[in-house]
């Protein structure tokens, strides 16, 4: 019981186990913009769109860029700001 409570008290204390629960994008539903015109806007840029997914509270997108690098990019829902690109 003791050892339980100090994991406890440690994981509150060093902030471990909320941070990982935390969305890379915290944007209400309310207020996003729908997928299909993220999709429009990369194909625009040159895009080749193979799969758009919520994925941390982002947009993924999959698929290639106007140079046909493959990529795997997370955006902002509201804004289509990259947040993360692999």
């Amino acid at each position: 019981m003791k050892r339980l409570f100090l994991s406890a008290a440690l994981l509150a204390t060093f902030g471990i186990g909320t941070a990982a629960a935390e969305d890379m994008c915290n944007v209400p539903q309310a207020e996003w913009q729908p997928k299909e015109v993220l999709q429009q806007k990369l194909e625009a840029e040159g895009w080749t769109i193979k799969k758009v997914k919520i994925d941390e509270g982002c947009y993924e997108v999959y698929g290639t860029d106007a140079t046909g690098a493959r990529m795997e990019s997370y955006f902002d829902p509201k804004t289509f700001v990259v947040v993360k690109s692999k």
